[in-house]
């Protein structure tokens, strides 16, 4: 199974909820992740809640075509399990 993005909703400053074709559900922070030039506009909490779904890509992506691999976005930990 090619793995892909289902939905995605913007739920803290670097922080995303999404759902993946697998049935997997999760809250992830994506904070660690944003260095250097490409993800630079992401530190911007505004221009963060930009986020959608490409349906074609099967990933998040923001205006300025920044996206992560459906893969490296279900291998972060789910915040919704940290105490």
């Amino acid at each position: 199974m090619i793995l892909h993005v289902t939905s995605v909703a913007v739920t803290g400053p670097t922080h995303l909820t999404l759902t993946f074709n697998d049935g997997a559900r999760k809250r992830v922070d994506l904070g660690p992740l944003l260095y250097g030039p490409v993800f630079e506009p992401l530190h911007d909490i505004a221009f963060f809640a930009k986020a959608r779904l490409d349906p074609e890509l099967g990933t998040v992506v923001w205006p300025n075509e920044t996206d992560f691999a459906p893969e490296a976005l279900h291998a972060l930990a789910d915040t919704r399990e940290v105490a």
